[in-house]
């Protein structure tokens, strides 16, 4: 399910503060990268058995080397998915959310776009 309307989508970054902004909201990046690529995730567990939804935002470098940590990243529209063990996530428009994960999504969202914005940079390219 895409998230939209929260003005995260075509932000531009560095990834230092990004990282920092994105720990302090409770986004992981973990291994969730490459040379060109990263992708941060906010996990939510549920009582139901074998049910996780994940938050996610992505982003690519439109400037430098996310390996090398001077890249500049270009977020893309968040993402909520919910995990099929042990398939993976899904993210198509049939998947129903409960309301309260709609919900604490678009609330860790305006705290991130808060965020984002004391940080953003102009993009050259």
């Amino acid at each position: 399910m895409k998230l939209e309307g929260h003005g995260i989508e075509d932000s531009v970054v560095n990834l230092k503060p990004l990282d920092h902004l994105m720990e302090k909201a409770g986004l992981v990046r973990a291994s969730g990268w490459d040379y060109e690529r990263v992708t941060y995730d906010y996990k939510m567990e549920t009582n139901v058995k074998n049910v996780t939804y994940y938050l996610r935002i992505q982003g690519y470098a439109i400037e430098g080397d996310v390996d090398k940590g001077s890249a500049i990243i270009k977020l893309l529209t968040p993402l909520l998915g919910k995990h099929y063990y042990p398939h993976g996530i899904e993210y198509g428009d049939g998947e129903e959310f409960p309301e309260n994960i709609v919900q604490k999504s678009n609330q860790i969202l305006k705290r991130v776009k808060e965020s984002i914005d004391q940080f953003e940079v102009e993009e050259n390219a």
